[in-house]
């Protein structure tokens, strides 16, 4: 494996940290996921993302609009509604959720198989 020059370094550390720092954390892609499926309410979103609080998933969401990942719809009428759906950017993480799906699902029969193991997960990984 060929090493990256310095800048060629910080240039990917930099662009890593700006990636993670807009969808990173605990709820933002599980949100973004949730939304994959369709056009969802808040309390339908609150229902579908497990252990999330109110006050968080609002702020998720903010957070989320303001990075152009999610649009807010609201629909006047009695009562009013209001919607959350995936903005056309949101899918340019497309590439990014399929990725880290597989990679978590790799690793999470790595961790099965080193605890039936009883091995580092590393040992099984070089196998």
């Amino acid at each position: 494996m060929e090493h990256p020059s310095p800048t060629e370094c910080k240039a990917t550390l930099n662009a890593i940290a700006d990636a993670l720092y807009v969808i990173g954390g605990k709820w933002k892609l599980r949100i973004i996921v949730a939304l994959r499926e369709g056009n969802r309410r808040f309390n339908e979103l609150h229902r579908v993302i497990d252990g999330i609080s109110a006050k968080v998933l609002s702020a998720e969401l903010k957070d989320l609009e303001l990075n152009g990942f999610v649009t807010r719809n609201v629909f006047t009428g009695t009562p009013v509604t209001v919607e959350y759906e995936l903005s056309d950017y949101a899918e340019t993480l497309d590439g990014v959720l399929k990725s880290l799906s597989e990679w978590g699902t790799m690793h999470r029969q790595n961790v099965k198989n080193s605890i039936k193991a009883k091995a580092p997960v590393e040992a099984l990984v070089n196998e």
